[in-house]
């Protein structure tokens, strides 16, 4: 397992896949232990890095892992495979957007896709959390553009970068989610729904 792992973080490296930084899934793993989850709903898989950490941490933790480009998705499904993960993680190939959930529901949504989408992932995949479900978002410091937006020069990257600050404005707006925010790694978000009989 060590060895797939430093496999995949060479792979990243090689092949310029975003993969989520070491101290925010260390953060991730120790969150999912101490708040016993069970099963987790991934918005993004890459190459598994994060799916395979997070079901790792314990026997009975299992992952459904969405992922819309088909060499990222292979290559998931590959790392999956060589560490017999196929019980636990299950990989669909498909536009997050797009997918249809139906009779499931989970402990925990781990974002980190498309960053200019997240309000539509958050907003879509809520109705499918446990009472007291946890919503996770990585890269809220998006490599320390994030509030600095009107100082970027490229216009796609500061359309980016505004939509991300949009996000955070709209998780401490929300009335639904009591959302924290940590300076872990490139900047994490942890949003627990609120009960509904309050």
């Amino acid at each position: 397992m060590k060895q797939l792992i430093l496999d995949m973080e060479n792979y990243a490296v090689e092949h310029n896949v975003p993969i989520i930084e070491k101290d925010s899934i260390a953060f991730i793993m120790k969150f999912i232990k101490t708040n016993n989850i069970k099963n987790i709903l991934e918005i993004g898989s890459a190459i598994g890095y994060s799916s395979i950490l997070m079901a790792s941490v314990a026997p009975d933790v299992t992952v459904t892992t969405i992922e819309r480009d088909e060499t990222r998705y292979m290559e998931c499904l590959k790392n999956v495979k060589k560490c017999h993960f196929e019980q636990k993680i299950n990989v669909v190939f498909q536009d997050a957007l797009e997918v249809n959930l139906s009779n499931v529901t989970y402990d925990m949504l781990f974002i980190d896709a498309a960053k200019a989408q997240n309000t539509k992932f958050f907003e879509k995949f809520k109705y499918f959390l446990k009472p007291g479900g946890i919503i996770i978002t990585d890269n809220l410091k998006f490599h320390g553009y994030t509030g600095k937006s009107e100082e970027i020069e490229s216009k796609n990257l500061r359309s980016l970068v505004s939509k991300i600050e949009e996000y955070i404005t709209f998780l401490k707006e929300n009335k639904e989610f009591d959302t924290k925010f940590y300076d872990v790694g490139d900047g994490l978000s942890v949003s627990v729904k609120k009960d509904d009989k309050k």
